[in-house]
């Protein structure tokens, strides 16, 4: 079953067309006939392909931790991201809620893996993010929240201008003086002691980052995100780079990006003291991803407000396709396909009903049986099932359970 879940999200890594359909479900069978067709794939895509297997063993790893995720999150709403294949390759026809949803996990996963694999050592291509440690002569330099702040903002500077001034170049309304507006605004607010975006809109990179008070020093092991950031991009949207604009291909890059700056917006600090006796004389910091699961609980939030677009007429952007609607930012995600109705059994979208799904009578959340099973009414039962009980921890180290037969409640949708 996982072996379906591993390479589902690789079919909008490659086009419709080339590909085609057919084999697009042969991928699904067989992860490995994904890296099989190197002779159709360039760029960055061969390369981790041909000669990076760690790598490519961590973007798998990433791609299943996203499923799992979307699983867990939607396991009791009428759309549960089942990751049965005919189901789940429907889905991923269309470009609706849920697809932004399963591109935004899946890209927020391969990220989360690869960053991960860079902390633990297991890639010879990276390692801890070091970057932001300022050394004199060898040696950590302390710092404060004014000077950290400041080192993490030219850092995020840096990483943003090539990005920005690309998308210049590739703009065909940019004039000469467009070019340089982002460094001239970006490094003017950074004189004047503002953050990018002003304060309004100030990037959501600094939201979860609560500097320690007083003087301590970068060091640990930081996790070196955009080292992930970047292997995804290079892996999930290099074939949709190569495709020409359109509103599926804008549609899934967004969601893409907006996955992968989930993750690194929610990078946190965290700290050790070292002194005698517990004592805090020296403090040293580091930053860190959160849990997953945090993760996918902030992008299943974003789900709930997905925005609807339309594509522009100069056909390399997309709007709100309602006038009283606020454009999407980077964070939020977007989609242009209605979603289907997932209260009864559809082969032709992939939906597949709620009919017998376990709902809860009490509730008024989504996994009440008003909601899941679309008021048609449920059936309650008793079950009987035999669980563990009366656990008991023997030194050392055992832990022994006796049987109890217990009586559970249990309704289902009609």
């Amino acid at each position: 079953m996982r072996l379906f879940m591993v390479i589902a999200i690789l079919i909008f890594a490659m086009p419709m067309t080339g590909f085609g359909w057919a084999e697009g479900t042969n991928i699904l069978l067989d992860p490995n006939l994904m890296c099989k067709k190197t002779r159709r794939l360039r760029g960055k895509l061969a390369e981790i392909c041909r000669h990076d297997s760690a790598l490519l063993k961590e973007i798998i790893n990433g791609i299943n931790l996203g499923f799992r995720e979307c699983e867990f999150q939607f396991r009791n709403r009428r759309w549960n991201c089942t990751v049965l294949r005919k189901s789940m390759r429907k889905i991923l026809m269309r470009d609706s809620r849920e697809t932004g949803f399963v591109n935004a996990i899946t890209a927020a996963g391969v990220t989360y893996a690869v960053t991960k694999a860079c902390t633990m050592g297991q890639l010879v291509e990276c390692s801890c993010d070091k970057s932001h440690m300022r050394r004199n002569g060898g040696q950590p330099q302390m710092v404060n929240a004014a000077t950290a702040e400041a080192a993490l903002e030219r850092q995020q500077l840096r990483q943003q201008l090539p990005q920005q001034q690309r998308s210049n170049s590739n703009s065909n309304n940019n004039n000469s003086s467009s070019n340089n507006s982002l460094t001239d605004i970006m490094l003017g607010k950074q004189r004047n002691n503002h953050r990018p975006g002003g304060r309004r809109g100030r990037r959501k990179f600094w939201d979860n980052i609560k500097f320690p008070q007083g003087e301590w020093e970068w060091g640990g092991c930081s996790d070196n995100v955009n080292f992930g950031l970047r292997h995804s991009r290079a892996f999930l949207d290099a074939k949709q780079r190569q495709r020409r604009s359109d509103l599926g291909t804008l549609v899934k890059l967004h969601n893409n990006n907006a996955g992968r700056l989930a993750i690194r917006d929610a990078m946190r600090l965290e700290c050790k003291c070292h002194g005698l006796s517990g004592s805090c004389t020296v403090k040293t910091c580091w930053l860190k991803m959160p849990p997953f699961r945090e993760i996918s609980a902030r992008l299943r939030d974003r789900y709930d407000g997905a925005r609807k677009v339309a594509l522009r007429n100069d056909g390399n952007s997309f709007m709100p396709e309602s006038p009283h609607t606020k454009p999407a930012n980077k964070y939020q995600l977007v989609y242009a396909d209605d979603s289907a109705d997932f209260c009864t059994a559809n082969a032709k979208t992939g939906a597949l009903g709620t009919q017998d799904r376990e709902c809860n009578a009490t509730s008024t959340g989504p996994e009440s049986c008003d909601l899941l099973c679309c008021s048609r009414g449920h059936k309650h039962r008793v079950v009987a099932e035999w669980t563990n009980c009366n656990c008991v921890f023997k030194w050392c180290c055992e832990v022994t359970c006796e049987k109890c037969l217990e009586h559970r409640e249990v309704n289902t949708c009609l």
